[in-house]
């Protein structure tokens, strides 16, 4: 996979409770997962770039605004990319997946949204790889 794509999830309730699943997704290249809580809808993490690591972004709990951007240098990125987005609600399941290549950023929508973030890297391989660039390049995060 080379390009973004969102991988459709869902959720089932009853009783006992909700269960959310992303059933399509698969685990066969991914070493390690994370959570992040962003108490507010101010904070954006933005940008952060891989060349080599492939990230999956699940919304546990609440929403989050995500935006990528395929990266043309490195060293030099041109200002004029468009970053694109999506909106992933914790109420309607699915996992964005962002192959290498891209840098990308988020934001939530509410406060105390949780997302989960798995990875294709163990983390001393993804320090390696980690590239950072100004959060005010590509996508207007303050609308």
């Amino acid at each position: 996979m080379s390009e973004p794509i969102i991988i459709k999830g869902g959720l089932f309730a009853d009783e006992r409770g909700i269960l959310k699943f992303a059933n399509d997704l698969k685990f066969d290249n991914i070493k390690r997962f994370y959570t992040i809580t962003h108490n507010d809808c101010v904070t954006v993490r933005a940008w952060q770039g891989h060349k080599i690591e492939q990230k999956y972004f699940f919304v546990a709990q609440g929403v989050f605004e995500f935006a990528w951007v395929k990266i043309d240098d490195w060293i030099n990125p041109s200002p004029s990319l468009k970053g694109e987005s999506c909106i992933i609600s914790a109420q309607e399941p699915k996992v964005l997946f962002l192959p290498a290549g891209y840098a990308n950023g988020f934001k939530a929508l509410e406060s105390n949204s949780t997302v989960i973030v798995f990875s294709s890297l163990e983390l001393e391989e993804s320090l390696k790889d980690n590239t950072r660039f100004d959060k005010s390049l590509w996508f207007n995060w303050d609308y």
